[in-house]
């Protein structure tokens, strides 16, 4: 018998004309990958830090202009307390380990959610972060931190009534510009591809308004083992999306 010898099947190469301006990120699975290893859930949160500098890096590398991650949500606070307590943890491990490096390459970090929240302690690191890198001009590492979609909008509403109240507002300006202008997210660009890691495929109150035209795009892989080559794969298959926006291409 004869066999023939398998052809290496062909990577499709990225456009590095057509790369997504803001990847926004559900990372899940962290715990689900300690459990496999027999590790306590808080190791999948600690890898799965690893994984954020990794992804920034290479978004970097490759010209996105923002990446947002959904670190904790309002919803998180109904975890055991010893799993929160370790999540406010994190944000100082991270910066202690990757902030000379992601300033180095020129990236700017930036919060959205009550960051108020957090413990004092937690709250310092994070501003110490935003400042110190505000003059970068690479790509921008924000991380939804005790957010949530709904309670985002609901703040927006609130602020757009009150300057309407106070005369600083007419019914007439109330429009999707102005009402975008109001959510936290106002000064990054519009999202153009949603990653939601761990085979979940929800979006889980998180940037509902800002993700309406964008490409949504689910992995089995757990958040700790989403790594470059999987990031690739995912514009690949936004760049094989037909983005209309509602409307029709001659």
């Amino acid at each position: 018998m004869i066999f023939k010898k398998k052809q290496p099947q062909t990577v499709p190469k990225l456009d590095p004309n057509n790369i997504p301006a803001h990847i926004a990120f559900i990372m899940d699975g962290n715990g689900r990958w300690a459990k496999k290893r027999n590790m306590p859930r808080t190791y999948g949160h600690h890898e799965g830090t690893k994984t954020i500098r990794t992804l920034a890096l290479e978004a970097n590398r490759l010209g996105v202009k923002a990446m947002t991650v959904y670190a904790f949500s309002t919803e998180n606070f109904a975890r055991p307390q010893q799993e929160v307590e370790y999540i406010f943890k994190l944000p100082k491990e991270f910066f202690n380990l990757y902030l000379q490096e992601l300033m180095d390459n020129n990236v700017q970090i930036r919060f959205i959610g009550d960051v108020a929240r957090a413990p004092q302690w937690t709250q310092d690191v994070i501003f110490s972060a935003v400042e110190r890198t505000s003059h970068n001009t690479g790509l921008i590492l924000c991380f939804a931190f005790i957010y949530g979609s709904r309670q985002e909008i609901v703040e927006a509403c609130k602020q757009i009534a009150m300057d309407y109240k106070q005369g600083d507002l007419t019914l007439d300006e109330i429009d999707e510009d102005l009402f975008e202008s109001y959510m936290m997210s106002a000064d990054l660009p519009p999202v153009d591809l949603l990653v939601r890691t761990s085979g979940e495929c929800r979006l889980s109150n998180f940037m509902l308004w800002q993700l309406s035209y964008a490409e949504l795009y689910f992995s089995p892989v757990l958040w700790p083992d989403f790594n470059e080559a999987c990031l690739h794969e995912a514009i690949i298959a936004y760049q094989h999306r037909d983005r209309r926006f509602g409307g029709l291409k001659s």
